[in-house]
């Protein structure tokens, strides 16, 4: 069970927290609970400024217009191999208008593409990784919940494996109102 001390915790980071140590059950009755958070998100302004925006994002990763996934990069630690960043999900998505109709849900491959396009920032820009990082592999995609317009998907990244010109692989978790909605694991390769 995950205890929260009191002490001046971000609203948002808060909600997190308590909403991981919620007891969850699937339909036939078993405990669920999802794995923990890569990081702990306490010490994070979640709503301060990226310290990478849009715009910086864009000089680094190629993604143009409607697959440009990643909106900015909260933090990061270079010796960890840790990053935050985000997607703001708004109403003006490419996809809003044929998934769902009435109910638009975020597609899980838009969320993966999110996570892969998050690894090849932190590669490129802060390990300075020169070439293309292209798609090698998701492993162990699963989906726990919705990601719906007007909502901020977390995305907590965890860089596995590092071979500078080569291949490289993060663990991925997707985080929205205080619930992990997936967890992934990406490989890219530098073509």
């Amino acid at each position: 069970m995950l205890l929260l001390r009191k002490t001046r915790y971000d609203t948002t980071a808060r909600k997190i927290c308590i909403s991981l140590s919620r007891r969850v059950r699937d339909t036939a009755g078993r405990l669920i609970m999802p794995p923990p958070l890569l990081f702990d998100l306490s010490p994070i302004d979640l709503m301060a400024k990226p310290v990478f925006d849009r715009q910086a994002i864009g000089k680094i990763n190629p993604q143009r217009f409607e697959m440009q996934q990643l909106d900015g990069v909260l933090w990061y630690d270079k010796d960890k191999f840790l990053v935050l960043g985000y997607k703001d999900v708004t109403e003006n998505e490419f996809w809003i208008r044929g998934h769902i109709p009435s109910r638009p849900l975020m597609p899980g491959v838009i969320m993966v593409e999110a996570a892969a396009q998050l690894l090849s920032f932190f590669v490129k820009h802060i390990y300075g990784e020169s070439a293309f990082i292209g798609f090698a592999s998701i492993d162990s995609a699963k989906f726990r919940s919705t990601v719906e317009p007007g909502q901020r998907l977390y995305l907590l990244g965890h860089i596995t494996k590092f071979k500078k010109g080569r291949k490289y692989s993060a663990s991925i978790q997707g985080v929205v109102d205080g619930n992990m909605v997936f967890e992934t694991v990406v490989s890219g390769m530098a073509v």
